[in-house]
């Protein structure tokens, strides 16, 4: 419960949090952004992590350069970090195969998010990887789902591309371009608090639907 209670006090006070990484570990920060960024979209074990909150504070501290942070590096490495955490996840799911639908649940796989993201994916084919990016669980699961069923390398590439550039840069550059604002840097906590909330609304629409329709 302990750990539990941290990790939600460092979800919902990213901001002081990473601006203590920063402070800390100076631009060795770009390093710990791209594990994390890295982790949460390359591995299904970890949807946890931060994502669309850790984007829009990290732009916000670039804002102000902390740390000598400059916001084209660090879009760079966001960037890469999406990319090739896709592409990790990609060639994962082609290498275990269909097998994972037989798997139980654990602490470490939600079965029932795999299956939704099996769906939602054939329903909309290639462009859920671009959908995807905006929704947490899906976000982890798309990529390994789309290997899976073995989608063409090409076409995932291009999709993860377009998907990875519209994440990364619309949430870096809204926490840049809103990261100066007084209102802002005085109620940033509560913002990510937004930006968790309505990153998980169409999760929330999609089981409720579920249910309903159970």
């Amino acid at each position: 419960m302990e750990f539990l209670a941290q990790f939600i006090d460092i979800i919902l006070h990213l901001d002081k949090h990473l601006a203590i990484l920063v402070q800390q570990y100076g631009l060795w920060i770009y390093g710990i952004l791209f594990f994390i960024i890295f982790a949460e979209t390359g591995f299904v074990i970890f949807p946890f992590l931060p994502g669309d909150s850790l984007l829009f504070v990290a732009g916000a501290l670039a804002a102000i350069g902390e740390g000598g942070m400059d916001l084209s590096t660090l879009c760079g490495v966001l960037l890469a970090a999406a990319v090739l955490g896709n592409m990790v996840n990609y060639q994962i799911g082609r290498f275990i195969g269909p097998k994972v639908f037989h798997w139980e649940n654990s602490r470490f796989f939600n079965k029932a998010a795999l299956e939704k993201t099996h769906a939602f994916y054939e329903k909309h084919g290639g462009k859920t990887l671009v959908i995807s990016r905006f929704l947490p669980l899906f976000r982890t699961f798309a990529p390994f789902v789309a290997g899976i069923g073995a989608m063409s390398y090409a076409k995932f590439a291009l999709f993860n591309l377009i998907g990875a550039a519209a994440w990364v840069l619309s949430l870096c550059l809204a926490g840049f371009w809103l990261g100066n604002m007084p209102w802002v840097k005085a109620n940033l906590s509560l913002l990510i608090i937004g930006i968790i909330v309505v990153s998980l609304i169409p999760v929330a629409i999609g089981y409720i639907k579920h249910r309903v329709a159970a």
